[in-house]
C-alpha cells in the first residue's frame, strides 16, 4: 500500500507537554521512541508515516474497515476495536482463495461475525472457502433461498462446521457495546421481487464515525430504511449494487450525508458500473473505487478517519465534518513530495471535470479552460494523473 499522512495538528499541545514531562523526568537522551507505525517528523505540522507493514496492522481501540478488491464482487473485512472480526460477503466463486489470503495476511484466525448479504454469487461465491479455512462464530443471512450451486455450497460448508444461521433483518444488533455499535438496517420485508432488496445492510459505528455497507440494496430497500426509525447517516457509504443507477437514490443520499463513498466494481465490467447517474448524484462526496484504487482501507479512532488505497496514492486523515484532502496533501513518495499540481477547492474536492461526450469519448477539462464552465462533469479529479488513470484524455486545443 502507498505511504500516507496523518494529521496531528490537534495533538501538538499534547506532544509538547509529553516532551516536557519526559525531559523533566530525566530522560537519558531526550528522544521519543516512535510508535508502531514508525512515524518520523514531517513538514507543515504533519508526520510522514512508514509504509503499512500488512493489512492487519491496527492499534488497540481502532476500527479498521477493508473494502477488498475482488473485481465485480463484494467483500468487506471489519476489524472491530474489541479485537473481534466481521466479514461481510466473500467475493465471487473464484475469489475465495484471494479473500482467505488477504485475511491470513491481516492476522485473522477467527471470524466472529460472517454476513452473507444475499445469495448472489458475487457476494457469497467465496464464502464456502472462507468457512472452511477459519473458525467462525455467528453466521447471518437473509431469509431467502436460492437453487444455485453457489448457495448450496455455502449451506453445505455451514452444515459441516455445525454452524447455525441467524436471520439478517432490520433492527438486529450484532454488537451493542457503548460507543461501538453494529446494527442491521435492512431487510425490512420478507418478500421482494428483486433478490437485491433482501440485502443485509450493516451499519458499523465507533464514536462519531459510522460506516454503512449496503450490499446490493436498491431504491425500494432504501425507502424502507428511510421510513423506519433507524438512522442511515454515515461518514463512509459502501455504495449499493456496485454503483448501479438503481441504487443510491437522491433521497437516500440526503439522509446518509457521507463524506466518502466506496464503489466495489471490476475493471471494464460488462455492466458499466459505476453508472454515470450514480456518479453524478455523488458529486461533492470523495469517491474511492476498487477498479481504480484497488483495496481501500479506512481506520478510525472514532474521531478521525485515515484512508489508504492499494493502487493510487490518495489518502487523508480528517475528523467527521471536515472535508477530504487538504490542498496539496497528496503523498508523492518516500519524502512526501509530489511535483504534480493538485486542483482542489477550499474543501479539498477535485476541480478537474471528467466528461463523456456524445461520441462516448472520455475527456477531462482543466479549471480555466475554454469550455470548463459549460462542461457538465460525470467525474471530478484532483490531478491529471487521476483523470488519465480513469481513462480520460485532455481536451484538444
Amino acid at each position: 500500500m502507498p505511504r500516507y499522512s496523518i494529521r496531528i495538528s490537534k495533538l501538538w499541545p499534547v506532544i509538547l507537554i509529553t516532551v516536557f514531562l519526559l525531559l523533566a523526568a530525566g530522560c537519558n537522551d531526550g528522544s521519543i521512541t516512535p510508535g508502531p507505525t514508525g512515524q518520523e517528523s514531517g513538514q507543515n505540522g504533519y508526520h510522514q508515516s512508514a509504509v503499512v507493514q500488512n493489512p492487519g496492522d491496527a492499534s488497540p481501540g481502532r476500527l479498521k474497515v477493508h473494502f477488498l478488491d475482488v473485481g465485480q464482487a463484494d467483500s468487506i473485512l471489519v476489524q472491530l476495536p474489541n479485537e473481534q472480526n466481521m466479514l461481510i460477503d466473500a467475493g465471487d466463486n473464484n475469489d475465495g482463495d484471494t479473500v482467505v489470503d488477504y485475511l491470513a495476511k491481516a492476522g485473522i484466525k477467527r471470524i466472529d461475525y460472517l454476513v452473507g448479504t444475499h445469495p448472489h454469487a458475487d457476494h457469497i461465491g467465496g464464502m464456502d472457502t472462507v468457512i472452511k479455512h477459519f473458525t467462525i462464530g455467528e453466521v447471518f443471512m437473509p431469509r431467502v433461498t436460492s437453487t444455485t450451486r453457489t448457495y448450496e455450497d455455502v449451506l453445505t460448508a455451514i452444515k459441516e462446521k455445525k454452524l447455525k444461521i441467524t436471520t439478517a433483518k432490520a433492527g438486529l444488533k450484532i454488537v451493542d457495546d457503548g460507543s461501538l455499535q453494529v446494527v442491521m438496517l435492512s431487510p425490512h420485508g420478507t418478500e421482494y421481487a428483486d433478490m437485491n432488496n433482501y440485502s443485509a445492510v450493516v451499519k458499523v459505528t465507533l464514536g462519531e464515525v459510522s460506516f454503512l455497507c449496503m450490499g446490493d440494496a436498491e431504491e425500494q430497500a432504501e425507502m424502507e430504511i428511510l421510513a423506519s426509525s433507524l438512522s442511515p447517516q454515515a461518514d463512509v457509504l459502501k455504495v449499493g449494487h456496485h454503483g448501479s443507477h438503481s441504487s443510491t437514490s437522491e433521497a437516500f443520499l440526503q439522509a446518509v450525508q457521507p463524506q466518502y463513498a466506496v464503489i466495489c466494481a471490476g475493471v471494464g465490467n460488462d455492466y458499466g458500473h459505476p453508472h454515470k447517474e450514480t456518479l453524478t448524484r455523488l458529486q461533492g462526496v470523495q469517491i474511492f473505487r476498487t477498479d481504480l484504487d484497488g483495496t481501500v482501507v479506512f481506520a478510525t479512532d472514532g474521531q478521525e478517519i485515515n484512508v489508504t488505497t492499494g493502487k493510487r496514492n490518495i489518502d487523508s486523515s480528517v475528523s467527521p465534518g471536515e472535508a477530504g484532502l487538504d490542498n496539496g496533501q497528496k503523498d508523492g513518495g518516500a519524502n512526501g513530495q509530489n511535483n504534480e499540481q493538485v486542483y482542489v477547492d477550499d474543501n479539498g474536492r477535485g476541480l478537474i471535470k471528467g466528461n463523456i461526450n456524445s461520441r462516448g469519448e472520455k475527456i477531462y477539462h482543466m479549471p480555466g479552460g475554454a469550455n470548463y464552465d459549460n462542461t457538465k462533469p460525470e467525474q471530478w479529479f484532483k490531478t491529471e494523473a487521476e483523470a488519465v488513470a480513469a481513462g480520460f484524455r485532455p481536451v484538444k486545443g
